[in-house]
């Protein structure tokens, strides 16, 4: 191999650069203040715990068994606490509620049976729509059924039952 166009005259490299002494040196000094600022944080934060622990306001004469800490409240405690609660699982209590709500949109089922009112599907209640239409109201607000006659539940159907007759017109 020829060497010959690596040698040239005036081209030459730095010879003080920087070692790997001062590299060395300046991650054992970076070590050195980062353990330096987490022992002081550590002291900071024992410090003003401390603090607070013996700053602490006195518990109410009328308070019973209170616990030593406030915050950490036992289940038994949580029970005692007046209506309505925080949620204790949310996630739990949302798919329930979801789930719930799915199965009334998705079903058949009664609303009153008493009155014979029942829930339907939401896919089937859309399908009865568009083959029988939405109830009308009549033109003549008036004229409204009375009595015993009975009310069309929709469609064109409604619409021609609604419509004033002779015998009802005055």
């Amino acid at each position: 191999m020829n060497n010959e166009h690596l040698n040239h005259e005036g081209v030459e490299f730095e010879r003080e650069d920087l070692g790997a002494a001062g590299i060395f040196a300046f991650l054992v000094g970076l070590a050195v203040v980062a353990l330096l600022i987490h022992l002081i944080l550590v002291g900071m934060y024992r410090y003003l715990d401390t603090y607070e622990k013996t700053h602490q306001p006195q518990p109410a004469p009328m308070a019973r068994s209170a616990p030593a800490d406030p915050r950490q409240a036992t289940p038994r405690e949580a029970d005692k606490f007046p209506m309505p609660r925080l949620e204790t699982n949310e996630r739990d209590e949302l798919k329930d509620k979801l789930l719930q709500e799915e199965e009334t949109l998705n079903t058949y089922g009664w609303v009153d049976q008493k009155a014979g009112v029942v829930h339907i599907p939401i896919d089937r209640a859309m399908d009865l729509i568009a083959q029988q239409g939405l109830p009308t109201a009549p033109a003549n607000i008036s004229n409204r059924p009375t009595g015993g006659q009975k009310v069309p539940t929709g469609g064109r159907q409604a619409v021609r039952e609604l419509r004033p007759t002779p015998s009802t017109q005055r």
